[in-house]
């Protein structure tokens, strides 16, 4: 019967487009448009209809293929011309960095700075004469890339070829991140371009790292700081400009501040209460995005990776107590949260948390009795009942 409706359908889907159309033209009186002839009919009716010369549609004929002929020639130049230069471009960096890799033993200690110092300035020249002039916005990015690349090098090689048996990496990371600092800084608050506040900040943080760090702070609590300072950033950047950084910066904040928060809890009580808590720090983080709608994608991530390290963290804890069914009850009691958030991705982790739990439980106590294969059974059922579930409420999401 099923397979009857369906061919019925598709009978009537295929009669309708070919029938079905000209029937419909004709009703509305246009059926006789239907080769050049009545075509031109057409456009005679209209053209009497509303008063229309031919050198009206003379007119408008040539002005709409002038402008759709600028456009393509537009369109066709500026990609053209940005194909070129990103062509150029790689081809002089790839054919500098060969002769460096080619010739690089062989150099003197000033080559060796004249071909990565040297070349990171010229290119930071050829990055400010492009900001100053604003007619290629296109290489902004890959011209600051590439003169942030090729002058961090060049700096360490500089401090490397002045102390060449120096062993503080602390000290020359710190010099050099400052000066990099200053450079993108300056020419951010000159240009404001959100290239250059990104690696403003990637410089400052790095600065800011590597000093405490040398002061003797510990990394957990440096990550703590950095990182709440960094998601800090990051939602002020939201009401800026420069709000395409601001959702970066809060992943990358989130995780660096969850990371030294991971490593004092585990270093005070244990690793499973590390993972249980920092998940559910990550949940809450998510959850407070998701009320204030705002970034999609970083709370479904958060869900996702914190309900993980939550549910394995505290399966750990229970696991060989006498509250195991504990863990069943606080996924089950996810799945009425996978409603109230309305999160896919809390629904997954969920839904295999609970079925790898049920697994694990029946192969614990049941696997060596006669009542094995009624619980292979209940397991069954158990599986259908939750992948029902599990369908109606991604129904509901």
């Amino acid at each position: 019967m099923t397979a009857l409706l369906v061919f019925i359908v598709i009978i009537v889907l295929i009669g309708g487009g070919i029938w079905g159309w000209p029937l419909l033209a004709g009703l509305l009186g246009i059926a006789s448009v239907t080769d050049k002839a009545g075509a031109l009919n057409h456009i005679t009716q209209l053209m009497n209809r509303y008063d229309i010369t031919p050198d009206d549609i003379d007119t408008a004929f040539h002005q709409q293929t002038s402008a759709r002929s600028d456009a393509d020639n537009r369109s066709k130049g500026d990609i053209a011309r940005t194909l070129f230069a990103y062509l150029g471009g790689i081809f002089i960096l790839a054919g500098i960095s060969t002769y460096i890799s080619m010739f690089w033993d062989s150099m003197g200690s000033v080559m060796r700075v004249l071909m990565t110092l040297g070349v990171g300035y010229i290119l930071l020249i050829v990055l400010v004469a492009a900001l100053h002039e604003r007619r290629y916005p296109r290489l902004i990015l890959p011209l600051t890339i590439t003169s942030v690349c090729m002058l961090t090098s060049g700096w360490f090689v500089l401090i490397h070829e002045l102390y060449p048996r120096g062993d503080n990496w602390r000290a020359a990371t710190l010099c050099v991140f400052a000066v990099m600092a200053l450079h993108q800084g300056a020419l951010f608050f000159k240009y404001r371009r959100t290239a250059l506040l990104f690696t403003s900040l990637f410089f400052s943080y790095g600065f800011l790292e590597v000093g405490l760090d040398m002061l003797g702070v510990p990394i957990a609590y440096i990550s703590i700081a950095l990182g709440a300072s960094v998601f800090l950033v990051g939602t002020a950047l939201e009401k800026t400009p420069y709000k395409l950084l601001a959702e970066p910066a809060l992943l990358i904040g989130t995780c660096w501040l969850n990371s030294g928060l991971f490593d004092r809890i585990d270093l005070f009580t244990s690793t499973n209460w590390a993972s249980l808590i920092t998940g559910v720090c990550i949940v809450f983080t998510a959850y407070g995005m998701h009320k204030s709608a705002r970034y999609p994608r970083l709370v479904a991530l958060g869900y996702f990776l914190g309900s993980i390290m939550a549910y394995s963290g505290l399966f750990d804890l229970v696991q060989n107590t006498s509250i195991e069914l504990l863990y069943l009850a606080v996924a089950a009691s996810g799945l009425y949260a996978c409603v109230v958030l309305q999160s896919r991705a809390l629904l997954l982790t969920t839904v295999i948390a609970m079925l790898g739990f049920m697994v694990y439980f029946s192969e614990k106590y049941f696997a060596n009795s006669l009542g094995w294969p009624v619980t292979l059974v209940l397991l069954g059922l158990a599986f259908l009942g939750i992948g029902a579930l599990a369908i109606k409420v991604k129904q509901r999401i």
